[in-house]
């Protein structure tokens, strides 16, 4: 499918529908935040908790009760109807280490992905109360109060971020990071999802992370698009759902060819 073109307006239910779905799971991460709960691994070597299994089916649940025929991608249950038009994509605890560690950076990841391109996204950090909403043809919101990206159009004066340098899917890739973080004004570490959120509201300037699953960045589309950002892979196409999980964030969308330029130089 072609992303050249601006997707249709997401309808009001939709997003109605994903800010009920943030409140089902928020009811269940803050009950469990800082509580003591078992830590397992999973096969990647990632780790899970009860607060993971049990927000991902308040999600599914409510979403089945108004959209029983959309699809649907979660970490932690699968896949189910992946090929219809309008896929959910859910990650209930972006961010498990800080989630098991009481910091509160994680967020649950709520997104609408439509003819496999994200339209509809929610970052929602129930502890701290933050909560960003963006959707095509709708201004990104944050706490229900429109929020915009700031200028910044050199390096020397931009925040960048990334969650952490060892997540980095390979040395080349960290490599890569790290010719940008050498030209910027200052770089911060383990935010997770939060750190897009702090850029949609123009806090940051840039985010760069290798690695991510389609759950991991689906929702955060929307947010920073909605607020005037851009969002991008390491080549400069349109994030969807068959993107390789490199992800570039920009406040700035001027920044981008610069910032491509860094990321590609061997």
């Amino acid at each position: 499918m072609s992303t050249d073109t601006a997707p249709a307006a997401v309808e009001e239910s939709a997003i109605a529908l994903a800010e009920r779905m943030a409140d089902a799971a928020a009811e269940i991460t803050r009950r469990h935040f800082r509580g003591d709960f078992a830590v397992e691994g999973k096969e990647d070597r990632s780790p899970v908790t009860i607060a993971d299994r049990e927000a991902e089916m308040a999600l599914r649940t409510v979403l089945g009760d108004h959209r029983p025929d959309d699809g649907v991608i979660g970490e932690e249950f699968g896949v189910e109807r992946g090929d219809a038009r309008d896929v959910w994509v859910l990650d209930p605890i972006d961010g498990t280490r800080a989630f098991i560690t009481g910091k509160p950076t994680f967020g649950t990841l709520i997104a609408l992905v439509r003819d496999g391109r994200p339209v509809l996204g929610v970052i929602d950090q129930p502890i701290v109360g933050d909560r960003w909403v963006g959707a095509a043809g709708h201004p990104t919101r944050h706490n229900g109060r429109p929020v915009t990206t700031r200028t910044c159009g050199n390096f020397a004066a931009a925040y960048a971020s990334t969650t952490g340098p060892h997540l980095f899917a390979s040395d080349s890739d960290l490599a890569a990071f790290e010719r940008v973080a050498d030209r910027v004004r200052d770089t911060v570490y383990g935010m997770d999802c939060y750190a897009y959120g702090l850029l949609a509201s123009g806090h940051l300037d840039l985010v760069i992370e290798s690695g991510l699953k389609i759950h991991d960045f689906a929702a955060l589309v929307p947010v920073v698009e909605g607020a005037g950002g851009a969002m991008r892979d390491w080549t400069g196409r349109p994030l969807t759902a068959e993107s390789s999980g490199r992800v570039l964030a920009l406040g700035d969308p001027s920044l981008l060819d610069a910032t491509l330029a860094l990321l590609g130089e061997a």
